[in-house]
């Protein structure tokens, strides 16, 4: 199989979505490997590199156009999407539940579009997810804080207080792999956290994790209410398979925060769970709403792409190798997680939880593939 690995172009996204030694394991097992020219520049890794490692380094449109399957970082762009042909598939994160649009395109692009996001083992856990999820939730703690010295536009506050001074506050929704990274995080600098979920098994866990040194709230209107209302520092973590999030902070909270807190929502790229926020850019990462800091960059983990990279290809290699090695058609078939991942299968939605986000009948993947020669 030819495998096209494009140079990313969203506003300072420095990973790649394949390394050199994974570029080699594909080329040792007789794929073809088309890399655009300075693609791993961001992340520290050579074209030469890639040269060494067997794969060709061509032009961007080459990189898109020749390749059956394009394996990237971030959702394509609408330029990106007309160098898609009919028939060749799309490896990368997608995050179609918020992004009607870009789902338009790429069911009338008639290709096989699987999202890492959507990625699902049987006992729930979202493999690819998860590594970036983990990067992201540790920077939305380090970047707020920083976001709270004046100079930032805070409020001029220590998360972790001194002596005789009283800590920052921090609420955490969701204490899924974000919130827990982001847990980690917060209590190390010495902040006093509220973590609110639904699943009070996890909760429990977190608790205990953590040895009673936080609150765990279950996750109400009332609790959000009074916690978000207090707090210097509101992180969003929800994530809910393929679907939209669910706006769990409304405008009428935020107006009532202290001036100067600042909202870090990781859930921004599928659509954010507080209602003020927007998608924001590294170049441009913040704005303020009824005098609180938002911070909606919608690919965080792009700040630190040498740990990104290598975290994101350990976990995206073995799918990509299996889809190279049985054809895409046949990857699916066989591999109930990677089928989960696949978001738009020729001109149909066949994600259950994108189809509702964006009212769009779809379909069965496995009736699709049982009937396609």
């Amino acid at each position: 199989m030819r495998v096209g690995v494009p140079k990313e172009t969203k506003d300072r996204e420095y990973r790649v979505g394949l390394v050199p030694d994974g570029a080699a394991l594909l080329v040792g097992a007789g794929h073809e490997v088309l890399v655009e020219a300075g693609a791993g520049g961001g992340s520290g890794f050579s074209d030469e590199a890639y040269a060494d490692a067997g794969a060709h380094l061509v032009s961007r449109e080459q990189a898109w156009r020749g390749a059956e399957l394009v394996v990237k970082v971030k959702e394509p762009s609408p330029s990106e999407v007309d160098l898609l042909q009919s028939g060749q598939a799309l490896f990368t994160y997608l995050h179609l539940a918020a992004a009607p649009e870009l789902a338009r395109r790429l069911i009338r692009a008639d290709i096989c579009a699987i999202a890492y996001e959507t990625i699902q083992q049987p006992d729930g856990a979202c493999p690819v997810l998860a590594p970036m999820s983990e990067v992201a939730g540790r920077l939305a703690v380090q970047i707020g804080a920083n976001l709270l010295q004046k100079d930032q536009g805070g409020r001029g506050l220590l998360l972790g207080g001194v002596p005789g001074v009283k800590r920052g506050r921090v609420t955490i929704l969701g204490a899924g792999t974000v919130g827990i990274n982001a847990l980690r995080v917060a209590h190390a600098l010495g902040a006093e956290v509220d973590v609110l979920d639904l699943d009070l098994k996890r909760l429990t866990y977190v608790y205990d994790l953590f040895r009673g040194e936080l609150n765990t709230l279950f996750s109400n209107h009332a609790n959000i209410e009074r916690s978000v209302v207090s707090s210097d520092l509101v992180i969003g973590a929800v994530y809910s398979h393929g679907r939209r999030a669910p706006i769990l902070v409304d405008e009428s909270m935020i107006e009532r925060m202290q001036e100067g807190s600042v909202v870090v929502d990781v859930a921004v790229d599928q659509g954010g769970c507080i209602e003020t926020i927007r998608p924001t850019t590294h170049s441009d990462p913040t704005y303020v709403r009824h005098g609180v800091v938002h911070y909606g960059v919608a690919n965080m983990p792009g700040a630190v792409p040498r740990t990104s990279t290598f975290a994101l290809t350990n976990t995206t290699l073995p799918y990509l190798t299996k889809l190279a090695e049985l054809g895409v058609d046949e990857a699916l078939r066989r591999d109930a997680a990677l089928a989960r991942g696949a978001n738009i299968w020729r001109g149909e939605v066949v994600c259950q939880g994108v189809a509702e986000s964006l009212n769009i009948r779809g379909k069965s993947l496995d009736e699709l593939l049982s009937a396609a020669p």
